[in-house]
């Protein structure tokens, strides 16, 4: 895919996504090609296959009355335009031209109320009969309006030719008419607090992104690298780090890059990544991430990632990427703006002329209202504060450990009634371990175990990691297998290769996979141990050939001790329907159920099984999440409204397939989300209604003609900034 990135720094908010995106598609064909993140002021152009070079897409922008430019990831740390730089040709007014002009307008507006106070000697004076002020003071008026207006003029220019009137053609309309009717101070005050909202708006968005870009800075930019041909360890750059390369992390270092402890001992913090509140042991063998921070002893690390590829990247990413699936309210505000604005001018039009046809109202009166409503009805409020909450709630998820995958899966956990829960790993640790070996037909333990680790060894199936550990623990190889199958939710098959066994094909798996093969029959013995074994909480195995039973093995899980408290806390937020699905048999079911604290539950489930359970779910007009590992159950996880994987820091497939990857394997995540999510959806709410009060009042206050536009620029600055700050509100702390 030819991507092809811009920083486009007019871009501030949903309105000039709109009007970029209409500009854009008569070039690129379709919307899909396109990815804006306002946040950033990035644009994402995918140009694979199209006769369009970036010049023309720069061209696009231009009739837009913005500007475009190459982004280049080298300087993405410059602090000019909000964590992304463009290329090294922007000038310095490029860069600060808004701020320069926002000063400069604030400058002339107060000297000329300065020139007002001198020839009438008194403060209040320059606040009254504007239209009286000596040419002086008139004259730096105007010259403060062109200076507050002239980066949205253009915009507001496009606006007018494209009949599509949005907020900066409202605020042109707005400081023109005053100019016109003689009110040179108020007019010019409404260009630079029009300004000046418009540079505290780009700080605050510019914060919100700076949320996300923090999340990349918490890995280090060099590596101490140990070569033998160096006696002390080398710096060096993360991005010239090779895999496979031994690193040295000292106590406090944080990590660079993700990697497996080679030697040494260790805590490690992982709460930046994971959320989790206690430090991790790792010791040989452990898997380490970039990011986290090594509490106590020294480590040697072998890197087995790229800088740009480890875990803390690709959610940094994701978050970024998770801007362009925009949430259903922040759809639903732009269509709401889009209606929004152009009645608000009509409204002021019908106020201007209306009162003084037919009601005998005074021409310049009602025209200075109508004004008024112009600048009232600014949707700056509305449009910026609902994206902001949304990257916001964003942020603090990946914070807490809460991958998001975009606004739309923010919004979902809020509306759940239902939780379909996979039982390994879920529910339990997913580190079942063999508790017990049962050889039948005088077959040894150690032959066994060969066989059934043979059988498991390409499955990621938890119950065929423990097998294989278990028989790699006592020392003892597996055997050599060819044509090796895995059958989903039952077990695997393949020809063994020895001397007893000549290639005959050999089975392992469940009672149900016995079943279903047929022919081979089950001894009272071995109907005496699975009768035991159903007593217990854990799984049992069965190895097999075409004749007999070879063996039978008994697994066991241990329930996470969060389970049973997260199920309650989840129950007490009005999630109503909780069931666990199993492939394990009924009563084995039961008693994890039991333990859990899961009221019902779902036993011998095929992969499709769950599924159809979930779909079932669905059907029944719930609104479901599903949780599982992410792997062995994404179709179900696909089939539900919210898809949750767990314990997804080391797996890159469970952050690829869920809608949420919860990175550590805390269940008590799941209930954080869900007032996670009522929380951003209630502060939006909260701003939507704070924003849209405040116009309605002013809109009475017109009415009776008691508004100003004094008062109403500064109460159209204020709700925005307030709303926004609101919004903001979400990146502290945890809940």
């Amino acid at each position: 895919m030819a991507t092809t990135t811009f920083i486009i720094r007019e871009m501030d908010c949903s309105e000039e996504v709109s009007v970029l995106t209409r500009a854009l598609i008569p070039v690129v064909g379709q919307e899909d090609r396109l990815a804006f993140d306002p946040l950033q002021r990035k644009l994402h152009v995918d140009l694979s296959g199209l006769a369009v070079t970036p010049e023309q897409i720069i061209e696009a922008v231009a009739r837009t009355g913005m500007q475009a430019e190459r982004f280049q990831p080298a300087l993405a740390n410059c602090s000019c335009c909000g964590g992304g730089c463009a290329t090294s040709k922007s000038g310095f007014w490029q860069r600060r031209g808004r701020e320069l002009l926002c000063a400069a307008s604030g400058v002339l507006w107060a000297l000329g109320l300065l020139l007002m106070m001198a020839e009438h000697g008194s403060f209040l004076a320059a606040f009254r009969e504007s239209g009286a002020a000596p040419a002086p003071a008139k004259l730096l008026w105007v010259l403060a309006a062109l200076g507050g207006v002239w980066h949205v003029l253009p915009k507001a220019l496009h606006s007018l030719r494209s009949l599509r009137p949005d907020m900066n053609l409202l605020m042109v309309l707005a400081v023109a008419g005053a100019m016109a009717i003689g009110e040179y101070s108020e007019g010019a005050s409404v260009a630079f607090l029009f300004a000046l909202a418009n540079q505290l708006e780009s700080w605050s968005v510019a914060r919100a992104g700076n949320a996300i870009q923090a999340l990349m800075s918490l890995a280090p930019d060099t590596a101490l690298v140990l070569s033998p041909f160096s006696p002390a360890p080398v710096a060096t750059r993360v991005e010239n780090v090779p895999l496979g390369t031994l690193v040295l992390v000292r106590p406090g270092d944080r990590i660079p890059l993700d990697g497996v402890v080679r030697s040494g001992f260790s805590a490690v913090d992982q709460s930046p990544i994971t959320g989790e509140s206690m430090p991790v042991a790792k010791q040989a063998g452990d898997a380490v991430f970039a990011g986290t921070i090594n509490a106590e002893g020294a480590l040697e690390v072998e890197t087995t990632k790229p800088a740009s590829e480890s875990t803390l990247a690709r959610i940094m990413r994701m978050v970024e990427q998770a801007q362009s699936k925009r949430a259903r309210a922040v759809q639903w505000v732009e269509k709401f703006a889009a209606v929004y604005t152009p009645v608000m001018i009509g409204v002021a039009v019908l106020l201007a002329v209306a009162p003084p046809l037919f009601f005998g109202g005074q021409w310049d009166r009602w025209f200075y209202e109508a004004l008024v409503i112009l600048v009232i009805s600014c949707p700056c409020a509305l449009v910026i504060s609902t994206p902001v909450s949304i990257v916001a709630g964003l942020a603090s998820a990946a914070r807490n450990g809460v991958l998001i995958k975009g606004g739309v899966f923010l919004e979902v956990p809020a509306t759940l009634n239902a939780v379909a829960l996979d039982k390994t790993g879920t529910l339990t640790h997913g580190r079942p371990t063999v508790t017990e070996v049962n050889t039948l037909g005088g077959i040894s333990e150690e032959r066994l175990l060969g066989i059934a680790a043979a059988l498991e060894s390409r499955s990621s199936h938890p119950l065929a990691k423990a097998i294989v550990r278990h028989t790699a623990s006592l020392g003892i190889a597996p055997a050599q297998i060819e044509e090796a199958q895995s059958r989903p939710g039952l077990g695997a098959q393949g020809r063994v290769q020895g001397r007893d066994d000549q290639g005959r094909e050999h089975f392992i798996g469940n009672l149900r996979f016995l079943e279903e093969f047929g022919g081979v029959p089950l001894s009272e013995e071995l109907r005496g141990i699975l009768a035991r074994h159903e007593q217990s909480a854990g799984t049992a195995i069965l190895v097999w050939d075409s004749e007999a039973v070879l063996g039978c093995m008994l697994l066991e899980d241990k329930v996470r001790p969060q389970s049973k408290a997260a199920l309650a806390v989840l129950k007490a937020l009005g999630v109503e329907t909780i069931v666990m699905l199993s492939g394990d048999n009924a009563r084995t079911a039961a008693k994890i159920a039991s333990e859990a604290g899961v009221p019902e539950y779902r036993s011998d489930l095929l992969p499709e099984d769950k599924t159809r359970a979930v779909e079932e779910l669905v059907r029944s007009g719930r609104r479901v999440a599903m949780v599982g590992d992410g792997i062995n159950d994404a179709p179900a996880l696909a089939a539900a409204h919210l898809g949750v994987a767990m314990g997804a820091i080391g797996t890159d497939v469970a952050i690829e397939t869920a809608d949420v990857a919860l990175m550590s394997d805390d269940l008590s995540k799941l209930p954080w989300l869900v007032r996670h999510s009522r929380r951003t959806l209630g502060t939006i709410k909260a701003n939507i209604g704070f924003a849209l009060a405040i116009k309605a009042v002013f809109l009475l206050l017109a009415l009776f003609q008691v508004a100003t536009l004094w008062t109403a620029i500064l109460a159209d600055m204020g709700s925005s900034l307030l709303v926004i700050f609101n919004g903001l509100r979400l990146l502290r702390g945890k809940e």
